[in-house]
């Protein structure tokens, strides 16, 4: 029986060794340009509890996401915050974002954002620094759908700006 249990814990051992638990940050933000509507829209999901660190440590350490609180205030850090971050030029021209709102879907944060009033895309440059300031490795995606071309980048901290030329 002794042996049975040192074979047990030799063997639990072993597994959770070589088992390491591995945090991804990461944001995925879509950009879709809808010519008939001469609007850019954009979704920018980000984990939940990624984001509601970022929001403890810069503006309220006791608020909660996802629970039902005021949402009225986590809206206004949520907007300050990803305009502060977030930075979108079409043909060389800094454009201004508008933050609609957000959304939660289990661990996920939904943001929409838009664009209004762009006739044609002859360039597109995005900088995206969302979470760079809280989290070392933090990558963001962004896909975007413009003049039916699907283009992606990868955004890092070192590498916070895409460009695209039509």
């Amino acid at each position: 029986m002794k042996t049975l249990k040192q074979l047990l814990f030799i063997t639990a051992f072993a597994l959770l060794s070589f088992t390491s638990v591995h945090k991804y940050y990461v944001s995925i933000t879509q950009i879709e340009y809808v010519k008939e509507k001469q609007s850019l829209q954009i979704i920018s999901r980000i984990f939940v509890d990624d984001f509601e660190k970022l929001m403890r440590k810069r503006y309220d350490s006791n608020i909660t996401l996802n629970n039902g609180g005021n949402e009225e205030v986590i809206d206004q850090y949520v907007k300050k915050y990803l305009l502060e971050k977030m930075e979108i030029s079409i043909n060389d021209e800094l454009k201004k974002i508008t933050f609609i709102g957000k959304k939660y879907d289990d661990d996920i944060m939904y943001c929409y954002l838009e664009i209004e009033n762009i006739a044609s895309i002859k360039s597109f440059q995005i900088k995206n620094k969302v979470l760079f300031d809280l989290f070392d490795d933090q990558k963001n995606i962004v896909r975007t759908n413009i003049n039916d071309k699907n283009k992606t980048f990868v955004l890092i901290a070192e590498k916070d700006k895409g460009l695209l030329n039509f």
